[in-house]
């Protein structure tokens, strides 16, 4: 784990974005298309720390972005060349464009200032998305990728804005998958090669921690 003083330069306000991954309804909410998925990211408090982390993002002047999975009623555009995929389309919840199941599940809260980005096709909340050119121009340095599920969409968020030269920092507690332990091995064996690791609580501390005051 970085230090402190590390942690507070890497997440200036000025240079760090928040980035929440499928916090939707129809994935992680209490009648979600992944029932296991959904209850590991609410028992294990992964949610409620997502949900921490962007009241602080808010409240401290941080971007937020909302990345959201969802798909056209006819399919059209999406892929199939996966079996996830295929599995999607037989769901009991479909993430559907306008429907209650692609909103931003609760206690995650959305504002005004929020950006919600919504992707009818791939894996990736970053590729062929517009949150590349929106981190860009709002001059990020430093993205906090956070959410579901640590199987897929994360890493795959991790490894794209690595490969675009952001520093990504990964809250442990803040992310989920299935198993659990699989969860803990992909953050051990895969993340922390590739990305800074903290926990809710250490990068809370830091946001919370006026600026300059390591200095002082």
């Amino acid at each position: 784990m970085p230090s402190h003083d590390r942690l507070s330069e890497l997440l200036d306000p000025a240079t760090t974005v928040l980035l929440t991954v499928e916090c939707q309804q129809g994935v992680v909410g209490p009648d979600g298309a992944l029932p296991e998925l959904a209850e590991q990211a609410r028992s294990s408090g992964a949610l409620a720390n997502v949900a921490r982390l962007v009241a602080a993002a808010h409240a401290n002047g941080l971007q937020v972005i909302h990345a959201i999975a969802e798909r056209r009623p006819d399919g059209r555009g999406a892929n199939r060349n996966a079996r996830l995929f295929r599995a999607a389309e037989r769901l009991p919840v479909r993430q559907l464009s306008g429907t209650a199941a692609v909103r931003p599940a609760a206690p995650i809260e959305v504002t005004e200032e929020d950006f919600v980005v919504r992707r009818l096709h791939g894996l990736s909340p970053i590729q062929g998305t517009e949150v590349d050119a929106l981190l860009r121009n709002l001059g990020c340095r430093t993205l906090v990728v956070t959410g579901v599920s640590a199987n897929v969409a994360v890493p795959n968020a991790v490894f794209d804005a690595v490969n675009r030269g952001y520093t990504v920092l990964v809250p442990t507690d803040a992310v989920a998958g299935v198993p659990s332990d699989y969860t803990l091995a992909m953050i051990r064996h895969t993340l922390a090669l590739v990305a800074t690791l903290a926990t809710t609580d250490e990068v809370l501390a830091c946001l919370r921690r006026p600026r300059g005051a390591e200095r002082g």
